[in-house]
């Protein structure tokens, strides 16, 4: 097993190292367009010396003078550069990929993943100084950087969807799946099947329109409060059925997490979501219960509960394992969706804005944490399979 699991962790980081490489090559190759960048962030009667400047704190992290001195410009009585040098852009953008690669993954394992262009802060979080592309050291005015923050704010979003989607689609697979055919099983089906056809982002906007703020459900609610005799003496003026508590907008900022703003984010997920798990643990569980060591159970007189949770059950949770699994990688572009639909400062929200503002540092950094969110569940759901199920020969 532990051949197996070693086998399988190097293959991982074989895959990440080629994808990273094939992602760099994509995103981060492409620094001949930064001038093109550079003028839509500065505008174009930028005088040259400040574009360049921006292209310099751009692409610093994949041209550091310790690549090569072809690079660096020296420049000893310059008041603009007290460290007596600069990095070259033009130069810069003229190393070869696989130099610009081997510098950006050098600075990638140490944290180091440039400065977002839409945020104006680093990337990751780093803790140390940072250095222009002038070479002047300053301190990290916010250590946390853009990717960290994003991702708690997603980690929070996400364990509620995830520990509420599985324990309800579980849950409902299993009613479903041990009596097979019966009222019960159809009517759970018919559920589970309904709500795989409501996509997130149509869902999501369902839920805006009906629940959220001044929604349809709540100003219908308050207009039938209106003829109620009670209402003036009981409700008061504010009328408070005419307004929904739940926030189809997400002020992170001001308001923090709360139930309020979270409900309808994580609703739009889940309805989604369960249904699919809801139906591989049906199937695998209507299959369980019909095999012949439940059988043999049933006739010895084992009672119920104890021939689904000690017989079945177990063996049933192994296909839906892997579909469990699977969900993390969902879950990570789902959430893109419905964080831009609810304004969540999340990790998809940032990747959104990356990409709608060319930030190809952010857009370079994001792809590769997908990237490895995706392979670290893959390597689980695969080492958890096999101590699911024994049968499995380890070779």
């Amino acid at each position: 097993m532990l051949t197996f699991a070693l086998r399988k962790l190097i293959i991982l980081l074989l895959t990440l190292l080629v994808v990273s490489a094939v992602v760099f090559a994509i995103v981060g190759g492409n620094a001949r367009a930064l001038r093109t960048i550079a003028v839509l962030e500065l505008g174009p009667r930028t005088p040259q010396t400040e574009q360049d400047r921006f292209i310099q704190r751009t692409i610093f992290h994949q041209c550091d003078p310790g690549t090569g001195a072809e690079v660096v410009i020296e420049a000893p009585d310059d008041p603009e550069h007290p460290n007596g040098f600069y990095i070259d852009p033009n130069k810069c953008r003229s190393l070869s990929l696989a130099q610009r690669y081997g510098t950006w993954l050098f600075g990638f394992l140490q944290g180091d993943w440039g400065e977002s262009i839409v945020f104006k802060k680093h990337v990751a979080g780093y803790r140390g100084v940072l250095v222009d592309a002038q070479g002047n050291e300053r301190p990290n005015p916010d250590p946390w950087g853009v990717i960290n923050e994003r991702l708690a704010n997603t980690g929070m979003l996400a364990a509620w969807v995830f520990g509420v989607m599985v324990t309800l689609g579980l849950f409902i697979g299993i009613l479903a799946g041990m009596n097979e055919g019966s009222i019960r099983d159809r009517s759970l089906s018919v559920v589970a099947i309904g709500s795989t056809s409501m996509p997130e982002y149509v869902m999501g906007i369902l839920l805006v329109v009906l629940l959220a703020g001044n929604s349809m459900v709540f100003s219908a609610l308050g207009s039938f409060v209106d003829f109620l005799p009670i209402a003036d003496t009981f409700l008061g003026a504010d009328k408070w059925a005419r307004k929904s508590p739940l926030q189809g907008s997400a002020n992170l900022d001001k308001d923090g997490i709360t139930f309020a703003n979270t409900v309808l984010p994580v609703s739009a997920v889940i309805i989604y979501g369960f249904g699919y798990i809801a139906r591989m643990t049906r199937a695998s569980m209507a299959e369980a219960m019909g095999s012949q060591y439940v059988r043999t159970a049933v006739l010895k007189g084992v009672p119920r509960h104890q021939v689904v949770l000690k017989h079945a059950l177990r063996n049933a949770l192994i296909a839906p394992f892997t579909v469990i699994m699977l969900q993390f990688p969902y879950l990570l572009s789902g959430l893109v969706v419905v964080e831009v639909i609810f304004s969540w400062k999340g990790f998809g929200f940032a990747l959104n804005a990356g990409a709608s503002n060319m930030d190809y540092n952010l857009i370079l950094a994001c792809s590769v944490v997908s990237v490895i969110v995706v392979l670290l569940t893959q390597f689980i759901s695969d080492v958890g399979y096999v101590l699911l199920n024994p049968r499995i020969r380890v070779a």
